[in-house]
């Protein structure tokens, strides 16, 4: 067998073996990988830090497990920064699988906090978890009336009217925006019913392979940010110089993405040498 037959017939389970190796390989490595913030991302940080302490926003944690990868660490930044600016936040998840993980961030992040900045969020008067409703679309539409609609309670059974934060709060004109982080199709209800019906200020963190179809929005105005994958959370938590769990999946990108590319050339390069061999085979006969 010939080198470039060789090429072309190479078990897979090697190609999987070797990339398996090359994503390991940047855990034990100490380098930082460079990463360009995209314009889009950059909007969604400078707006919140125009805003004034104690201005409202609203923050959607609307997605399954299977996606926390790309988007908890877009949470996480987005949450910090707010809480650094002292906003208050108001906290819900659309996903039904999503009201743990929504929970998590935000007592992970009231923490850090306390720790790191020497300002202690109080639950209740700088941040709220509403917790999960189904019918996301009814969910939206009703929050454009009033909070109360779907959500009387808060996630823990308490009175919305009780929590000091939410008096006087009723619906999104006293929300200075909304951002979404999504792995899902309640993405559309909050173009359609937040932004189209309510005229709601939105912006997104989506998964990569979703991002693609939100930029004709982003480009329209109906969002005015927007966060695409891991290396939208990683451009993300550069910004509130907070490196995490993004900024570190950046390195193993890199190596894999280096370690396909290697093996599409192999590919098209022994490709390429069985047709000229094959070519000189015909004319030899």
């Amino acid at each position: 067998m010939t080198f470039h037959e060789r090429m072309i017939t190479l078990d897979r389970r090697w190609i999987f073996l070797t990339l398996a190796v090359f994503v390991i390989i940047p855990f034990f490595l100490e380098f930082d990988i460079p990463v360009t913030v995209s314009k889009e991302v950059r909007d969604i940080y400078d707006f919140i830090e125009g805003l004034e302490a104690g201005d409202y926003i609203l923050v959607g944690i609307d997605y399954d497990p299977n996606a926390m990868a790309e988007l908890h660490p877009m949470s996480y930044a987005i949450i910090k920064q707010c809480f650094a600016k002292k906003l208050k936040v108001i906290t819900l998840t659309l996903s039904q699988y999503g009201a743990g993980m929504a929970e998590q961030v935000v007592r992970d992040v009231a923490d850090s906090t306390r720790i790191y900045h020497g300002f202690e969020p109080v639950y209740g008067e700088d941040y709220v978890f509403l917790g999960y409703r189904p019918y996301y679309a009814f969910v939206i539409l009703g929050m454009g009336r009033d909070f109360r609609i779907p959500f009387p309670q808060d996630y823990y059974g308490t009175d919305l009217d009780s929590l000091p934060m939410m008096r006087g709060i009723r619906n999104y004109d006293q929300v200075e925006c909304v951002i979404d982080m999504n792995g899902g199709t309640v993405a559309d209800a909050w173009v359609s019913y937040g932004n189209g019906r309510y005229n709601v200020k939105l912006a997104f963190g989506l998964t990569g392979v979703m991002a693609a179809d939100f930029y004709p929005f982003y480009q329209s105005g109906q969002i005015f940010g927007l966060m695409g994958g891991m290396k939208g959370a990683a451009e993300y938590e550069q910004l509130v110089d907070k490196p995490g769990p993004a900024k570190e999946a950046m390195k193993m990108q890199v190596f894999a993405h280096i370690v396909i590319i290697v093996f599409i050339g192999m590919a098209n390069i022994g490709f390429f040498l069985g047709r000229r061999s094959r070519t000189k085979a015909g004319e030899v006969l």
